[in-house]
């Protein structure tokens, strides 16, 4: 059987088909195009490329596929909370349900977010976590939160936001700094490739409220180091040393509150590997495999499965 998988969210398209016999996604995404200088899209420009897109990324994933879909799931919102909206969702939610009243398959709505965290769970592989309780953070550009997970026969598992930041994200934070040195948005990657050059002993510091965090202060630490003539790979270095002490401070509270328990991490900045280098060394931390941290339908088409076995197939 095959599940797919939509997922227009605010920086890519993206399409994929989950195959249960094999246990494997194959998935096709594409950024939206974003002017060099500029930090992000309107939501406009955003629908309007996902229009452009979406039809293309199907046609890709289409090309190497020959079966019948058993059913279609769609990330139609950003989060599972009340009032969760974005509209460039609503392209990739208008597709799924032409595709699915065409071929007569059932559909399945998801957040975003929880596309998010699947994914994490199916390329860690570490899919039974779905069946207890953990802990997954889920850092991107427009999201930095900890949220407690635990199995819903409804939903596959449902979430209880515990962490999150007070003002920007960490993606956000990072393209901004990204910018400011002159690389390319979205500038994770790069940022990156730079920091892996430097060789600074930074001791880098978050502030905190409770099991929140702040990250707005590092921009300005960054930028004052800029002016001052830091070179460009230390400063790619502090940025991200910064991040890795905010998201492991956010990690540490939660646990102190909350209790030990096996923690996920997903989103683009998770792929980063000083961030990640350090968390696993303080955790017992799974973490997506890069092609599934970033924006992806992968997640999506997993959830699809997991769904549709527990409503149709009953088991």
């Amino acid at each position: 059987m095959y599940y797919l998988g939509i997922d227009t969210s605010n920086y890519t398209t993206s399409a994929a088909i989950y195959d249960d016999e094999k246990k494997s996604v194959v998935h096709r995404k594409k950024l939206l195009p974003v002017k060099q200088g500029e930090c992000g899209l309107r939501q406009s420009d955003a629908v309007f490329h996902h229009v452009q897109q979406l039809p293309k990324m199907t046609e890709e994933l289409f090309s190497e596929f020959d079966g019948d879909i058993t059913a279609i799931g769609v990330s139609s919102k950003p989060r599972d909370l009340e009032g969760s909206y974005m509209p460039c969702f609503t392209v990739g939610h208008g597709a799924a349900r032409v595709l699915s009243s065409v071929l007569k398959v059932p559909l399945y709505e998801f957040s975003h977010q929880n596309g998010h965290i699947a994914a994490a769970l199916y390329s860690s592989g570490k899919a039974e976590l779905a069946e207890q309780k953990f802990l997954a953070f889920h850092v991107s550009g427009g999201t930095t939160e900890g949220v407690i997970v635990e199995p819903d026969s409804e939903n596959i598992f449902r979430v209880e936001l515990v962490s999150r930041t007070l003002d920007l994200n960490a993606g956000q934070l990072i393209d901004r700094v990204g910018v400011m040195l002159g690389l390319g948005f979205p500038c994770g990657r790069e940022l990156e490739e730079l920091a892996m050059k430097s060789n600074a002993q930074i001791k880098a510091k978050a502030t905190f409220k409770d099991t929140n965090c702040c990250l707005s202060g590092i921009e300005n630490i960054c930028r004052n180091a800029y002016d001052k003539g830091m070179s460009r790979e230390d400063i790619s270095l502090m940025c991200l040393k910064y991040v890795e002490k905010a998201i492991s401070g956010m990690c540490e509270r939660v646990m102190r509150k909350y209790g030990e328990m096996p923690v996920v991490f997903a989103g683009g900045v998770m792929s980063d590997k000083i961030i990640k280098d350090n968390l696993s060394e303080k955790f017992t931390a799974y973490f997506a495999e890069p092609e599934f941290s970033a924006d992806n339908a992968g997640g999506t088409a997993f959830l699809t499965y997991l769904k549709h076995k527990i409503w149709v197939q009953g088991f």
